[in-house]
């Protein structure tokens, strides 16, 4: 069923012109959507909309409100020129709470009553507010803040870092301070208190029970927390403050307690061992009995959990086979259903089981995120919004088709293939292999705007899932495990000689390979051990596997990929680093890394690039000040958009065969 996505609003009037390939600078123009909330009559519809201030090289975000019928065009709510996000109704709703900057310091709750009016700011917090939601009497938010010593101190004696424990540091908020995130309860009238303590941990995840008494959140009490220790727990407290109660009881991680209708249960997520696919559990929510669990046929992850529709339904997004797909699972039985069809990515989802309503986000390979609604089944389907409609109406994406096929021991991995933009029969075109990260993600339908920048430039692109991947089940994912390097390498090497045979437009004497993190590594990987390939651009990847794991943020944690510890076995990390193996590198190689990525530390890129100027290859390696990992999906827009054109140098340089391509930083 994939009706969804040819209905008649989505559909733009063809142009009368010749509409152009998407390019990098195109990021700058992109509006994005987030946070999809349905109002408590179902009328209408919040969102957040965030575009790019290209003279100011930042992101802006806005509210804005569209009613459920699609019956008028969606408008901003929020004030313009400050950020605004994170919408949440009233319970009765006529008020919208979110959270903004408008006030000059970090972000604060404020209140707009959805009759007219200015918006009211609720909290005053020093460091800001966090995720935060209202009490089911509208009288009340519980918030996350952090907090710590430092906050009584007006000037430090000192501005050394100095640690204790085992972790310190984390790729997104950079080196650790004395601050942890906690619960505080504020007074839509004003007034806030402080609802739990603690210097060892954070507490998250704050949700109200029905009745508005208690408060459930997630929290590892233990005390080592920063010690590497991963027995996060769903405790509650008294809304009033006071003793917690503890409702999970698994070593490892339990996460996202969500209250059943009634306020009698609470269903989470759950692991009972390292690196497991996290499980449904549910328990009594006075603590009374052990947890049970609910999903012993789910092979998946769950994300973004809501409690459904009754006392035993419970939904959840999951990526699956290159999708990402909305399900309801049956407590009861431990059924897992698939509610929306399609292929797309479909995410960010909301319900209202009484006005029998869903919203969520949705994007496919041709085009970002747009909102659509439905009835709880997944029908009915009507999109709410298009907001790259201008955009779209003069860009020609290109179009993604599957190549499924078989690995070197007979294992099944998806591929897919994109061909270049204005591709014609009997003409021989480049091809450029792209490796995802983690290895615990996937590619697929979902909007991928650097694979359409290289369509657009005559290249093609090949990408898979090769094992190690999520969205195929436990034991697929955990095919990584003593195998870096191996069985994914031959994964992603026969994926490639399929599309290969298939098609013969791919030039054989001109393919590129590319990937980040994980992707980064197999790119290294790969060079070390084929000269098939005569352009690689690789961007934060790991080099060395034994220095990266005593630098990274994590501290050492390879040892389940592994056999065992690093000091354990050092031969074994060796092996499995392409470092070992850069003598054999012959491919020309770009090196892109960040100053600031602390999961795969800058050294990493070094490494590499000396490595290989050292063995006389053709390297080059730029380095983007105040990034981090996630550079090339959260990174200052200027950056964003220079890293892909980079690449795009690159690949001109090596497969284009244009020995006077300009790298993005010329002077000329």
């Amino acid at each position: 069923m994939k009706n969804w996505i040819i209905l008649p609003a989505l559909l733009l009037a063809a142009p009368l012109f010749a509409a152009q390939g998407i390019t990098a600078e195109d990021y700058l123009a992109f509006h994005f959507l987030s946070d999809s909330a349905i109002s408590p009559d179902g009328r209408h519809v919040a969102y957040t909309l965030t575009t790019i201030d290209a003279a100011a090289n930042k992101r802006v975000s806005s509210l804005w409100i569209v009613p459920a019928n699609g019956s008028a065009e969606p408008h901003q709510i929020s004030a313009e020129g400050v950020s605004s996000n994170s919408p949440h109704w009233s319970p009765d709703g006529t008020q919208l709470a979110f959270l903004s900057t408008r006030s000059g310091g970090p972000s604060q709750i404020f209140i707009l009553p959805l009759e007219g009016g200015e918006a009211r700011q609720i909290s005053h917090f020093k460091n800001g507010a966090g995720v935060f939601e209202w009490s089911p009497d509208g009288k009340r938010f519980v918030a996350l803040t952090r907090t710590g010593p430092s906050d009584a101190v007006s000037t430090r004696k000192s501005d050394v870092r100095h640690y204790k424990t085992i972790a310190y540091k984390f790729n997104d908020t950079g080196w650790y301070d004395d601050k942890r995130s906690h619960l505080w309860i504020v007074d839509i009238n004003g007034g806030e208190h402080q609802l739990t303590s603690g210097d060892d941990w954070n507490d998250t995840d704050p949700h109200w029970s029905p009745d508005g008494k208690r408060i459930a959140f997630v929290s590892n009490r233990t005390g080592r927390e920063y010690e590497q220790d991963f027995n996060q727990d769903v405790w509650t407290i008294s809304a009033e403050g006071g003793p917690l109660q503890k409702i999970s009881d698994h070593a490892f991680e339990d996460t996202a307690p969500r209250w059943s209708p009634d306020g009698q249960r609470i269903v989470f997520l759950g692991k009972t061992q390292r690196r497991q696919f996290a499980k449904l559990f549910v328990a009594p929510s006075d603590g009374s009995a052990p947890s049970k669990p609910v999903s012993p046929e789910l092979d998946l992850i769950p994300t973004d959990l809501h409690w459904g529709v009754g006392d035993n339904e419970v939904r959840f997004a999951t990526g699956t086979h290159g999708q990402t797909q909305i399900f309801k699972l049956d407590l009861a039985t431990g059924k897992p259903t698939q509610v929306t069809q399609g292929e797309a990515a479909f995410h960010a989802f909301d319900i209202n089981a009484k006005a029998n309503e869903m919203t969520w986000l949705s994007s496919t390979f041709e085009k970002p995120d747009d909102l659509f609604i439905s009835s709880l089944d997944g029908k009915d389907i009507r999109q709410l919004s298009h907001v790259n409609a201008k955009l779209w109406s003069d860009r020609e994406p290109a179009h993604v088709e599957r190549a499924n096929y078989k690995s070197t021991d007979g294992l099944a991995i998806e591929g897919f293939l994109v061909k270049p933009l204005g591709w014609q029969p009997g003409k021989k075109y480049p091809l450029i292999v792209s490796i995802h990260g983690g290895p615990a993600g996937q590619y697929g339908v979902d909007w991928y705007h650097e694979f359409q920048v290289y369509a657009a430039k005559g290249w093609g692109v090949f990408f898979c899932n090769p094992r190690g991947s999520t969205g195929y089940g436990e034991k697929f994912e955990r095919g990584i495990q003593n195998n870096w390097g191996q069985m994914d390498y031959q994964d992603i090497m026969a994926g490639l000689d399929y599309v290969l045979k298939q098609n013969s437009w791919i030039d054989e004497q001109k393919l590129g390979v590319t990937g980040g993190s994980y992707g980064g590594f197999m790119t290294n990987w790969i060079l070390g051990h084929t000269n098939r390939f005569k352009a690689a651009v690789t961007l934060r990847g790991i080099s060395n596997f034994i220095s990266d794991d005593g630098t990274r943020d994590g501290a050492y944690g390879h040892e389940e990929d592994f056999k065992g510890f690093l000091f354990d076995d050092f031969e074994q990390y060796w092996d499995a680093s392409p470092l070992k193996y850069a003598k054999n590198v012959k491919t020309p190689t770009l090196i892109l890394h960040s100053d600031n990525d602390f999961r795969v530390p800058i050294e990493q890129g070094e490494q590499w690039f000396r490595a290989l100027k050292h063995y006389g290859v053709d390297a080059e390696i730029v380095f983007f000040p105040r990034e981090n990992h996630n550079l090339t999906r959260t990174g200052e827009p200027k950056h964003l958009v220079e890293s892909l054109k980079w690449q795009c140098y690159w690949f001109e340089r090596f497969l284009d065969g244009n020995a006077g391509a300009k790298p993005p930083d010329s002077l000329n």
